[in-house]
């Protein structure tokens, strides 16, 4: 499907745009969004851009009985030339295209997916806030909306695109952020949906996420189903600087393997560092702190790019990474990725992806 198929109709009462100040993550949604149908009999149809609404939705749709419903994260960013690139969506298309096989959904294809979202940027071009540490944040959602009582996967879908400009996610500035590290709960389980996007994982993190934050933690670092190796923060990858290794959880099945992540090892190996995607467990992880070995731990995601970790906490345990403060590979990494996202760094593995 090419952008001369799909159909633009722009907003006729413009939202008045957020001061760069006030916009958090996830809060304020621009003036247009792009829609996409899909059904067994006609294929993908009817795409295109229209003022930010509410869906059409039936009650019997399988996304609201049976939880097919998947999405990405992504980002846009206005360069000082003027030009607007996003950051590696082919990476999050093929991540939805993985996702959508495991719950038996129709992905879009991937041009579709790149022109859709490339053409909705264009009209909301004016949305990209150009502070420093803002973006456009970018959902991608594809969910089942065939109407039908019976466990099977629908037969028709609707692929949408929403945008958001945002700041800081956790807005602190890049301060180090304390985790709870959650010994009761689990997020995902061999040959479940750990490594899709799917909705549901999220849905299932919620009640954990709750309690860490009403005492004052600001994300979960999830355990495997033993409560002995670690996987991965609430919404981040995680990393572990150790004296002699960088450490990140292997991906295996029940890990959702992130752009981010995915950038990070790139560029600690151009860097000749000793980057090792392992099995790590807990009881390293606190050795490590004991011994001096372990000299930082951060995350990484399309949200929070890079999140220094001041403390991990759990309820009979409590360890202090690097004095609580922001270690030296988190905070070249971080200028490194967002300099590249920027324009303000070269972009070496054409990770950019040029709108216009």
């Amino acid at each position: 499907m090419s952008t001369q198929n799909i159909s633009i109709e722009r907003t006729s009462a413009p939202k008045q745009k957020p001061s760069a100040d006030s916009l958090g993550f996830g809060r304020f949604f621009t003036d247009h969004m792009f829609t996409a149908f899909y059904s067994t009999k006609k294929g993908w149809y009817d795409a295109k851009i229209t003022p930010y609404q509410p869906l059409p939705l039936d009650p019997g749709a399988s996304v609201l009985h049976y939880g097919q419903a998947l999405f990405e994260g992504m980002k846009a960013f206005a360069h000082e030339d003027g030009k607007c690139v996003m950051f590696r969506p082919e990476f999050n298309w093929q991540r939805m295209v993985d996702g959508a096989e495991r719950l038996c959904m129709q992905a879009p294809p991937k041009e579709l997916f790149l022109q859709g979202i490339s053409e909705l940027i264009k009209v909301d071009k004016e949305w990209i806030p150009r502070e420093k540490g803002s973006s456009l944040y970018i959902r991608p959602t594809l969910i089942g909306t065939e109407a039908f009582l019976g466990v099977r996967p629908a037969d028709e879908y609707l692929f949408f695109t929403i945008l958001s400009p945002v700041g800081s996610y956790y807005g602190n500035d890049n301060k180090p952020v304390k985790i709870w590290v959650e010994e009761e709960l689990v997020r995902a389980a061999p040959g479940g949906l750990g490594a899709t996007k799917a909705a549901a994982n999220y849905a299932a993190s919620l009640k954990a996420a709750l309690n860490a934050k009403k005492n004052s933690y600001a994300q979960v670092l999830w355990l495997d189903v033993n409560r002995e190796y670690v996987e991965e923060v609430g919404t981040m990858n995680v990393f572990f600087v150790f004296e002699d290794e960088i450490v990140t959880p292997a991906l295996g099945g029940t890990i959702l393997g992130g752009g981010t992540r995915n950038s990070i090892v790139t560029l600690l190996k151009k860097q000749n560092k000793n980057i090792t995607e392992r099995k790590i467990s807990i009881n390293e992880v606190r050795e490590g702190e004991k011994t001096g070995r372990l000299k930082e731990i951060f995350g990484t995601g399309t949200a929070a790019v890079i999140s220094p970790v001041g403390e991990l906490a759990a309820k009979d345990w409590k360890i202090t990474v690097n004095n609580g403060e922001i270690g030296p590979v988190a905070s070249y990494l971080y200028e490194e990725l967002t300099g590249i996202q920027q324009g303000v760094k070269p972009d070496t593995n054409n990770w950019l992806y040029h709108i216009s």
